[in-house]
């Protein structure tokens, strides 16, 4: 296609400058004014350096996904040496597959791995899109780039280099990114034979009309780029990048990313659409949802007041949902005087000389708090039916509220569920929460295929990962 433009276009040009010259001397000035096409050949040129332009900018603006993954590796990690009596900073790129490795609260988890030692939560947000912390411990797998709350862990190190889970995801986004529409490899195949052939025709037809009719060479010229001109694909050199570009921008700009140009011409063909729970149908961030007092002498101000003053030296997310809601309220907050985070179980602290507890029923069962009978669990038991995380709060070793802390779903979220489903397309939800959580919010949504407990790495053994069930039928993930 640029051949053909830059013939085109250099010919309309030249042809363009001669005519300038005789009118310059005064020759046939009205017939040669009307034969002047510097506008067309600039026109063409600066709508086609537009398409290059607007392609170029779209390669670097996508890029930034690319450079945002990588970021969000560490840079260094801290190697356990001599038996774990020495510690060592290395880059990551050193590390190797075995190498035993020291992870502090706050840090990122360098590579892939096993917990050998330790106890903490972990943000897993980046790979699973979940907000709330896993707890890890000794056994449990890790995946690098994920984030370190609040405990110290020593893990081995398994997978390293390209063969983490982060570095797969890259290049992942790397084949989608160089990745084209059949149609826009169409376009390519057809410009390949038909650029030559209209060059050709041209020089034909120029020549025909100079030799067999007798006519003018500025006249047989004319019929050479008029030729060139009018056959330029255009088309297929502007409008397909740039209904791809379109396309996938304002779909970015409405928050759905098309894996590639493929994708999106399949669109059309869609029967079947599967979401994402943490972000797409929910907020994406825990809040705040009921405070269901136990103890009767205090009410659920008081109990939110506690509960946040507690909780206001944990980097949590339930932490951050509980303090929010309470300085929504104007509620007033204590400067705990002692703070004990207890990795997968709660939190210990002294508030207005009283000894708070906070966390799981194991947590409660743990410490010997009493007031854990069966209406209590029934409560427990209804907000877990709701799709909320019930929190059990005590004061002094006696149960003092239940707390429930849920990810809302988005209010458009039924309606649009409903207005797909009248389209006749099948409503997928994938999550990697647990099974009654997930269940509690596509009741909500109204959408009754529910994935839950679902990881990257298990993605195959979903039901439209087998091409023997939907042999046909295009899928598309949300």
């Amino acid at each position: 296609m640029d051949s053909l433009i830059a013939v085109g276009t250099g010919a309309a040009f030249v042809y363009s400058t001669w005519n300038l010259i005789e009118i310059g001397l005064g020759i046939e000035v009205m017939a040669r004014v009307m034969d002047l096409y510097f506008e067309s050949a600039g026109v063409l040129i600066a709508l086609v350096s537009l398409g290059k332009y607007l392609e170029a900018r779209s390669k670097v603006r996508t890029s930034d996904a690319i450079r945002q993954l990588m970021a969000l590796a560490p840079e260094e990690a801290t190697l356990l040496v001599e038996g774990g009596e020495e510690q060592k900073r290395i880059p990551v790129a050193e590390i190797e597959a075995g190498d035993i490795l020291l992870v502090k609260p706050g840090e990122r988890i360098p590579v892939d791995g096993s917990v050998v030692k330790g106890r903490s939560s972990v943000d897993e947000s980046m790979l699973t899109g979940e907000s709330l912390p896993v707890s890890k411990e000794a056994g449990d797998s890790v995946v690098g780039a994920t984030l370190n709350k609040n405990g110290l862990l020593q893990m081995r190190a398994e997978k390293v280099g390209q063969d983490t889970v982060l570095a797969r995801i890259i290049t992942m986004v790397r084949e989608a990114q160089g990745s084209k529409a059949p149609i826009a490899n169409l376009a390519d195949r057809i410009s390949l034979y038909f650029v030559p052939t209209v060059i050709v025709l041209a020089i034909l037809a120029g020549l025909s009309w100079y030799f067999i009719g007798q006519a003018e060479f500025s006249f047989a010229l004319r019929i050479f780029i008029a030729v060139l001109v009018i056959a330029c694909p255009c088309a297929m050199g502007l409008a397909t990048p740039t209904s791809i570009m379109v396309g996938t921008g304002r779909g970015a700009q409405l928050g759905v990313l098309v894996k590639s140009g493929e994708a999106l011409e399949m669109a059309q063909k869609i029967d079947a659409v599967v979401f994402d729970k943490t972000g797409t149908l929910t907020h994406g961030r825990p809040e705040l949802t009921d405070v269901q007092p136990i103890a009767a002498e205090m009410d659920v101000g008081q109990i939110l007041s506690l509960v946040a003053s507690a909780e206001s030296g944990s980097e949590h997310p339930l932490a951050e949902a509980i303090v929010n809601a309470a300085r929504e309220k104007g509620l007033t907050l204590a400067e705990p005087s002692h703070f004990e985070a207890v990795p997968g179980r709660g939190i210990r602290a002294m508030v207005r000389e009283q000894n708070i507890l906070l966390g799981n029923r194991e947590f409660m069962a743990e410490q010997n708090v009493t007031g854990l009978g069966m209406a209590v669990e029934q409560i427990a038991h209804g907000f877990a039916g709701d799709g909320k995380t019930a929190l059990y709060c005590a004061a002094e070793g006696r149960l003092i509220a239940l707390l429930a802390i849920a990810d809302r779903l988005k209010a458009e979220v039924p309606a649009t569920i409903s207005a797909l489903q009248g389209m006749g397309i099948k409503i997928f939800m994938l999550t990697g929460d647990n099974e009654i959580t997930a269940r509690a919010i596509a009741a909500q949504a109204g959408i009754s295929e529910v994935f839950a407990q679902v990881l990257p790495r298990r993605m195959s053994a979903l039901p439209w990962a087998r091409a023997s069930t939907w042999p046909s039928s295009p899928v598309i993930s949300c």
